[in-house]
C-alpha cells in the first residue's frame, strides 16, 4: 500500500473531524463491525486511518484505502 500524501492526510482530516459520524459499509478484518454498525470518529492517525469508537464498543480502526464508511 502506498503512503498517504499530506494533502490527503490533511483532507480526510478536514473531511473526518473528531465527533464525525460514520456508518460502516466494508471492512477488510475478521474481527470487524458488521456491515451497518454506526460509530464515531475520534481522529485521524498519521497513515490515514480513522480512529473509531463503533457504537458496539468495538475499537477498530477504518484504514484509509481498504476499508469503507459512509459519513452521515
Amino acid at each position: 500500500m502506498k503512503g498517504i500524501s499530506r494533502a490527503e492526510l490533511k483532507r480526510l482530516r478536514e473531511t473526518y473531524p473528531k465527533g464525525t459520524r460514520v456508518e460502516l459499509i466494508c471492512m477488510d478484518d475478521e474481527q470487524a463491525p458488521p456491515p451497518g454498525t454506526l460509530g464515531t470518529v475520534l481522529g485521524v492517525d498519521d497513515i490515514g486511518s480513522l480512529m473509531m469508537a463503533w457504537d458496539n464498543g468495538s475499537g477498530l480502526n477504518v484504514i484509509w484505502q481498504v476499508d469503507t464508511v459512509r459519513k452521515l
